[in-house]
């Protein structure tokens, strides 16, 4: 499937997503404020980093090597088999853990122990959230495109569904209680989905521990391992900062920002993830990696800086469309947001090439280093921009990362391209 084939149908899926999460935004600022935003927020990071932990962080792994042995389904087996069963050990340990230290969690991470019980909800269904994105892996890298986008587009109509009525009823807390469970509960439409397969039985998630296929995978879980601790908590600690100098509407705002740009964002983000690792698994010689590259220089990162651009002009218009007058002064951050925004896709289409390719060093040093540069960006310009110094430090940020992958991948393929 091509990447514009890809984009359209990705597309369906991606529209409708976008427009429950405005909607569900749209609710949270009508219901919890600003500051409810930092605390959603920063659950939402918590549950980033339990959910890659007690998977074992090998869903980008399966992906990769679902599509790299397309032709050879025993060795995708093999691969879902020891996914399965690393995935299966680790939310139910991890799930447990969640579960009995629930208040220390809720403690640091929402200041609130009171929160303890959406802890012990989330730990309760951890399994059920981890196998769900497991089967998603499996269908993305199966390149089964409408089975993904059907199990996504009904993900989003059932978190609309269940987020109004939870919020409406509980406020912040019904909130909270959505994210801990929604995911879990959509595992069942996905495996429904599974099952009408003909390459697809339940016996293969859980088996026997392949050695080399766990050696590989490994590689992945140390990639993904590094993004799940190193981007939330450096999110936290933004959020944080902000809170403590500037208020926790402050920190509500950035979030309310962040979210929006992830929001538009999910056409980009999602079509790299569905077109662009199963495509690069599959590629092996490095000057067809140079035309995909240069094909998603044309196509996505031109769509992405337009929106950005639309966005920007009609501010004022989405400020109040889809939060609340409380929610004006963040209009002020939209300038450079979208700056940083265009540079962070225009970064992750080269950065994409290390998860293609596994190449792990690269990935984790950059990873931390910009995952902490962020932070002192952050630090070092709030002094200078206030409110408006997480989104310059956005756009330095990615500034800097995109100059550092376009020299870092082209001199990696030009070494393998005189290698051949």
């Amino acid at each position: 499937m091509t990447l514009i084939k890809t984009s359209l149908l990705n597309a369906i899926a991606v529209a409708i997503k976008m427009l429950t999460m405005l909607g569900i935004n749209k609710i949270l600022a009508i219901y919890v404020g600003p500051a409810g935003y930092a605390a959603i927020g920063n659950f939402q990071n918590a549950v980033q980093m339990i959910t890659t932990l007690g998977s074992g962080a090998i869903n980008t792994g399966v992906t990769k090597y679902t599509a790299e042995y397309h032709a050879d389904e025993a060795e995708q087996r093999k691969v879902w088999q020891t996914a399965g069963t690393i995935a299966l050990v680790g939310s139910i340990v991890t799930g447990l853990l969640v579960a009995v230290f629930n208040r220390e969690l809720a403690d640091w991470f929402l200041s609130d122990d009171q929160y303890g019980s959406v802890f012990i909800w989330f730990g309760l269904t951890l399994v059920f959230f981890v196998f769900n994105t497991l089967l998603l892996a499996i269908l993305n890298g199966k390149k089964e495109i409408k089975r993904y986008v059907i199990v996504n587009i009904t993900g989003s109509f059932f978190s609309l569904i269940v987020s109004a009525l939870m919020i409406v009823q509980f406020g912040l807390y019904g909130a909270l209680l959505t994210l801990a469970i929604n995911q879990s509960l959509v595992f069942f439409v996905t495996l429904a989905l599974c099952y009408r397969t003909t390459w697809f039985k339940l016996k293969y998630l859980v088996g026997a521990i392949d050695r080399q296929s766990a050696i590989n995978l490994g590689k992945f879980t140390a990639m993904a391992v590094t993004s799940a601790v190193t981007v939330p908590v450096s999110h936290i600690m933004v959020r944080n900062l902000l809170g403590e100098n500037l208020g926790w509407d402050a920190a509500g705002y950035w979030e309310a920002m962040w979210r929006l740009s992830a929001a538009y964002l999910m056409f980009v983000t999602t079509t790299l993830g569905v077109y662009y690792l199963p495509r690069l698994a599959e590629l092996q010689d490095p000057e067809d990696i140079k035309k995909e590259i240069i094909q998603g220089y044309k196509i996505i990162l031109p769509v992405a800086a337009a929106c950005g651009l639309v966005i920007y002009l009609l501010r004022d218009f989405i400020i109040n469309l889809l939060f609340s007058k409380e929610f004006m002064p963040m209009r002020e951050l939209f300038g450079w947001q979208m700056v940083g925004d265009t540079l962070k896709i225009g970064s992750w289409i080269l950065a994409y090439v290390m998860l293609g390719r596994a190449l792990i060093k690269t990935f984790i040093v950059t990873e931390i280093i910009f995952s902490l540069g962020f932070f002192l960006w952050t630090w070092i310009l709030l002094n200078y921009f206030d409110a408006n110094a997480p989104v310059v430090a956005h756009a330095i940020n990615y500034g800097v990362y995109l100059a550092l992958m376009f020299f870092v991948i082209y001199k990696i393929l030009n070494a393998e391209e005189d290698e051949r």
